[in-house]
């Protein structure tokens, strides 16, 4: 009896934790590289609040400054593009560059943590940082 009321305890728990995962559509491409934020390449990144375009994962990589130490970088490929049909990567609003636009399926999404706005049920693709204090950011995953 009391091997029975285990089982069953465990049936209930494993069961229950088999929720659908929602997993980002957006591929996971493998990279690794280094920038230094000092070249002229690089020069928006040397204020906070700034960004840029770097190569890599799907549709390319947009890294922003959110401080004097703390970097984030997200990959260009809109999360409501499932399908990978539009090839048009995001890019900042003209209006407030702290919005990433997806032209395609009018998603929006925030450049500060990658969450979405509007337009999608996932948040963008974050890449691993690591900022060495003074020049050189590595981008990752």
């Amino acid at each position: 009896m009391k091997y029975l009321f285990f089982s069953l305890i465990c049936f209930v728990l494993l069961s229950s934790s088999c929720v659908k995962n929602n997993q980002n559509p957006v591929p996971s491409i493998p990279f690794d590289i280094t920038i230094d934020v000092n070249l002229p390449s690089y020069n928006q990144l040397q204020g906070v609040g700034g960004w840029t375009y770097v190569n890599g994962g799907s549709r390319g990589i947009i890294v922003y400054r959110r401080s004097l130490t703390e970097f984030v970088a997200f990959d260009r490929h809109s999360p409501a593009d499932a399908a990978g049909t539009c090839f048009l990567p995001l890019f900042p609003d003209t209006n407030n560059f702290l919005q990433l636009k997806d032209t395609c399926n009018s998603a929006t999404f925030s450049l500060y943590d990658g969450s979405a706005i509007t337009g999608s049920q996932f948040g963008l693709r974050q890449y691993a940082t690591q900022f060495d204090g003074s020049n050189l950011l590595r981008i990752y995953n």
